[in-house]
């Protein structure tokens, strides 16, 4: 007996999307898994890390395109547009270069999984059609949730094994602790380590904590270039 299965497209970046790619599968590739030992354990999390890392270099075809640049900060964003960055991790969010900047930093730190995870989720809340919305789930579910995803979340056991009960009819929330773990991930965490990166201090005209235009929350001023606080009662 032989069983057909059917691979991801977008496991190969050379290939066009409508692309299908299969194998055939015999009996002995049928047999219920093994237990395995640390040693196998050891090689799955290689060839994971060694797949998530392909996917970053070459994307996938859904939000990958051949033009795009994935690697390069945006160079028109404007000092004081970045500085309002640094008010909230909300206000942060609410800009997309400074989602492409935060997302260029969480690949520094090989966490670029939780930006995206987080932005699929705001995109799958979107969709109205039934069948659009069983296969954006089942692909999240594949990239980010599943015990072999490529791309797989630090979620904890219970919100994992929710998601995996209503993964075959998905509803619009049921991502939805993952997400919100996930965004008090990044906000407790990268976030502030994200404001005192280079990236961003090469696009607010700084050079180190504490140097020029550095805007800071001391609720009634800023301070200057020469470190000297300066009232602006209209700032907050």
């Amino acid at each position: 007996m032989e069983a057909l299965l059917f691979l991801f497209p977008q496991f190969n970046y050379m290939a066009p999307k409508e692309e299908a790619y299969f194998k055939m599968l015999g009996p002995e590739d049928l047999q219920p898994p093994k237990m395995k030992d640390d040693s196998s354990r050891q090689t799955d999390k290689e060839r994971k890390s060694r797949l998530s890392l392909f996917l970053t270099k070459s994307g996938s075809h859904e939000n990958v395109s051949r033009n795009k640049k994935t690697n390069t900060t945006p160079t028109n964003i404007s000092p004081a547009e970045a500085l309002q960055w640094s008010d909230s991790f909300e206000e942060l969010l609410k800009h997309s270069d400074g989602v492409e900047s935060f997302s260029q930093f969480l690949r520094t730190e090989f966490s670029e999984e939780n930006i995206e995870f987080w932005l699929a989720c705001e995109e799958y809340k979107t969709i109205d059609s039934d069948t659009k919305l069983l296969s954006k789930a089942k692909y999240i579910y594949t990239i980010y949730i599943d015990s072999e995803a490529p791309k797989e979340i630090n979620i904890d056991y219970n919100t994992k094994t929710a998601i995996q009960k209503v993964i075959a009819q998905p509803t619009k929330s049921c991502f939805e602790a993952a997400q919100m773990k996930v965004y008090s991930l990044m906000k407790k965490d990268s976030y502030p380590r994200f404001l005192l990166s280079d990236i961003y201090m090469r696009l607010t005209r700084r050079t180190g904590p504490g140097a020029t235009m550095f805007r800071r929350r001391s609720r009634s001023c800023v301070f200057n270039d020469r470190g000297e606080a300066i009232t602006e009662p209209s700032a907050w």
